[in-house]
């Protein structure tokens, strides 16, 4: 999987990832000390309020700058967003207000929202060959994964010799040497396409066309399944092992680290997983699995009330295990699925409306699960959330059919006979690798 780090382009972005996000991770750390300072015992209603803001700024902001990216000079546009972000964690350290916490977050993750998706979109066109472009989903996904463990880690040992204060600059540091390294790189020159129609047009395309392809929407559904697999540990670790087992922050840490494993097993297996099965497959029987854990830990749960600690502790990180490992084969492979469903122009609003779809499915499942965490027994919130994950994939079953890969036959009544696109066409029918774009606005209907 390593051999693509070769490729110098993508190990200067692969790096300028990992330090990003390291910056990030301290960013959290540092924001949640700076909601108890202002807050005290409320800090958690703060983070809350962050947090959701943080997924509105996703939900809202990365299609409209996904429907003008590929018109931006792609370099320039990156750089660009890392020195905004790096001038916004800046101001940090000096705020006194909590309302002036949540309009610079709310500013952070709209220019997050802005780099991210068209970052994603950079590295099709970095490595054209999908062998290597799946190697890069897997460890992307090993950042984040890492990123997750490293950044307390990390910020643990600062805070023995400096204040949380200063956590920020390491934020503003990871910032800056990531728009260092997109610098030094050269990067593909996204296509230059004029673009019909009035700015709704353009900020709804990435949505229109993720809408209208038939994978898309099944990945959709996964996403909502992976939500809501992830959502149960992110929100309810603490609860389960603090409030029901008693236990210490160690504890909690040691659980999400289980998480985190189980994801990087994942995504070092993939690649050799997905030259033997097709995505739909994996990505399925990755669902499927994530809902038949829910399940199990429900019906776990519901008979052992009085189960000793000795015996719920295994079970948990067990439980843990086995979700990170469903949760990175469900998400891992969506960025294959997006690379093949658009053309080069229009891949920066196609993975907008990729991210900004998967955090609508995160705004939903964030606050259920803390919801019913608290209204039901635990066991009963395991249940919901199993019938949510196995519904997601009953609609992605109905909605992405096993033989929509390969050449689609279809026919074009709307153009005229001597159309560029028919040449060499016999009457108006043909078939080619379909995508949604300006000639080809419907899936055609399956023959047979």
């Amino acid at each position: 999987m390593l051999a693509v780090l070769a490729n110098r382009t993508y190990g200067r972005l692969f790096l300028a990832q990992i330090i990003a996000l390291l910056g990030t991770g301290l960013l959290t750390v540092a924001l949640g000390l700076l909601a108890f300072a202002l807050a005290g015992d409320s800090a958690g209603t703060v983070l809350g309020t962050a947090l959701a803001i943080k997924m509105i700024a996703y939900v809202a902001v990365a299609p409209v700058v996904g429907a003008f990216a590929a018109q931006l000079p792609r370099k320039a546009f990156l750089i660009a967003m890392d020195l905004v972000r790096a001038a916004i964690a800046l101001l940090l350290p000096f705020v006194s207000e909590i309302w002036q916490i949540y309009v610079l977050i709310f500013l952070l993750q709209s220019a997050s929202a802005a780099f991210t998706p068209t970052f994603q979109a950079t590295i099709p066109d970095v490595l054209p060959d999908e062998a290597d472009y799946t190697r890069a989903l897997s460890l992307s996904r090993l950042a984040y994964d890492l990123e997750s463990l490293i950044s307390p880690m990390l910020a643990a040992a600062l805070l023995t010799v400096i204040s949380y204060h200063w956590l920020f600059s390491g934020t503003v540091a990871g910032f800056l040497v990531s728009a260092a390294l997109v610098l030094s790189v050269k990067l593909p020159v996204s296509p230059a396409v004029a673009r019909e129609g009035g700015i709704y047009d353009r900020t709804t395309r990435g949505v229109r066309i993720y809408l209208a392809t038939p994978r898309l929407r099944g990945l959709l559904a996964l996403n909502m399944a992976a939500a809501a697999g992830g959502a149960m540990v992110i929100v309810n670790t603490v609860v389960f092992v603090k409030g029901r087992l008693g236990l210490g922050d160690g504890q909690v840490a040691l659980a999400l680290a289980c998480f985190g494993s189980g994801s990087m097993v994942a995504a070092l297996a993939l690649p050799r997983l997905l030259e033997r099965l097709p995505d739909r497959r994996v990505m399925f029987a990755a669902a499927i699995f994530l809902g038949g854990v829910l399940a199990v830990a429900a019906a776990f749960l519901s008979g052992s009330v009085e189960s000793p600690v000795s015996t719920l502790w295994p079970g948990l990180l067990a439980t843990w295990l086995l979700l990170g490992l469903g949760y990175s084969a469900v998400q891992t492979p969506s960025g294959r699925l997006l690379r093949r469903s658009a053309h080069a122009e229009d891949r920066p609003a196609v993975f907008a409306a990729q991210f900004a779809l998967s955090h609508a499915c995160w705004l939903i499942t964030y606050p259920l699960a803390g919801w019913l965490g608290a209204a039901l027994p635990m066991s009963l919130t395991f249940a919901a959330f199993a019938l949510l994950t196995l519904a997601s994939v009953l609609v992605a079953v109905r909605v992405w059919p096993s033989d929509e890969l390969g050449d689609v036959v279809h026919g074009h009544d709307d153009l005229p006979a001597d159309h560029p696109h028919l040449a060499g066409v016999d009457g108006n029918r043909h078939a080619h690798a379909f995508v949604i774009d300006d000639l080809h606005r419907e899936w055609p209907e399956r023959v047979g």
